[in-house]
């Protein structure tokens, strides 16, 4: 896909395939992309800045598509620093530049950077606020805790074209061929789904605006079947199952419970439902939480480890109410030799989580599998049909 889809509206962002760890936690196999973008009119925007990573690389984009002009303004949708890294550098190579944003963004660019390089030259917008640069208009929709508190979106009215900050980003570069959905779903789910209302209340926003192009700051642009995108982001945002299905996640010690899940999961597909299993302690976890989120039941399946929760699956499911999981139906297999404590712990974890389900019975395993906790392991599959 072509990333300059306008004669005006240029593409000036960079790949980097150097990065291991987003946000240094989220396994980026396929690299990452930093957009920014530039609309060339009788007044020049340059829609946000990149990652320090790639300062020089971005910068020689943005001077390219300039061919010897200036630029008259900087839009800054969000001021984390793989987006607002690049600022500094760009704010001293022009010096004349008006940045805009929006009341709290300043504040946070002047804890990034010193206050004095943008102080004299800053603009300073709100809800419905227009910049006119020529045949092209931006008016500015407010979009705060997607996922920052000064998050703010663009809409350009004459090509029908939203820039986005974050929203309807993805993990990998643009040069991957890849499925957008699954990159896309674990880079929401991870980054932003703790914030769901904010995102239902921007979607309401965006559903008033005739949008034929989205631009987001990480991944592709999105110019067909938009419709698509946005019921995907309708249906993450309000914690609804995208399937119904069983999702299997296992943290074993010795092997034993994974033993059990694995049965656990053969039951489940001959009897027909649509499993997934993850091994907490070898796959990734980010896909984790976002394949919790896919399906509409979880069985979590783990060991007791000194008198509590055998530490992957404390994880696991500390992330989960770190981005709010809800509206689904869990059920749990503990393993313990002597005191089994494992599913008091994982059920004390997500029981102040809405609207959830704990499904009977818990299964509970002492060492190893034996006839009568295969027999309640078969109970449970009969229960999550």
């Amino acid at each position: 896909m072509s990333t300059n889809f306008s004669e005006a509206i240029k593409y000036i962002g960079c790949n980097d395939k150097t990065i291991d760890l987003f946000e240094s936690q989220y396994p980026v196999p396929n690299g990452v992309s930093y957009n920014s973008y530039v609309i060339l009119d009788d007044k020049i925007a340059v829609m946000d800045t990149a990652d320090p990573r790639v300062t020089d690389e971005w910068l020689a984009n943005l001077e390219r598509e300039l061919a010897g002009r200036t630029p008259d303004y900087l839009v800054v949708s969000h001021m984390e620093p793989d987006h607002a890294g690049s600022i500094n550098a760009f704010l001293n190579k022009y010096k004349e530049t008006v940045v805009v944003g929006n009341a709290k963004t300043f504040p946070m660019m002047g804890q990034f950077m010193d206050v004095s390089l943008f102080d004299n030259r800053k603009q300073v917008v709100a809800e419905g606020d227009t910049l006119e640069l020529g045949n092209h208009t931006l008016t500015f929709v407010m979009a705060p805790m997607v996922h920052w508190p000064e998050v703010m979106v663009e809409y350009e009215s004459t090509e029908k074209v939203l820039f986005s900050a974050d929203g309807f980003g993805k993990f990998g570069a643009l040069d991957v061929d890849e499925p957008w959905i699954d990159e896309a779903r674990r880079y929401y789910l991870n980054i932003v789904g703790k914030y769901g209302a904010s995102v239902q209340g921007l979607l309401k926003k965006a559903a008033a605006l005739d949008i034929k192009t989205i631009c987001p700051l990480h991944g592709p642009i999105l110019t067909e079947d938009l419709g698509y995108y946005i019921n995907l982001y309708d249906i993450w945002s309000s914690y609804k199952p995208e399937e119904e299905g069983v999702l299997v996640v296992s943290a074993s010690i010795h092997g034993n419970t994974k033993i059990a899940a694995l049965q656990l999961v053969d039951k489940l597909k001959a009897a027909g439902v649509k499993t997934q299993f993850i091994d907490l302690c070898r796959d990734s976890l980010s896909e984790a939480v976002a394949r919790a989120f896919y399906y509409d039941k979880m069985v979590c399946c783990a060991a007791t480890y000194d008198g509590g929760l055998f530490p992957p699956m404390q994880d696991f499911l500390h992330h989960l109410t770190a981005k709010a999981y809800q509206n689904r139906k869990v059920a749990f297999v503990e393993n313990g030799t002597w005191a089994p404590q494992a599913a008091k712990c994982m059920k004390a974890i997500l029981e102040p989580m809405k609207n959830l389900e704990f499904v009977e019975p818990v299964v509970t395993i002492k060492s190893t599998l034996n006839e009568e906790s295969s027999a309640k392991l078969a109970e449970l599959a009969e229960a999550l049909r």
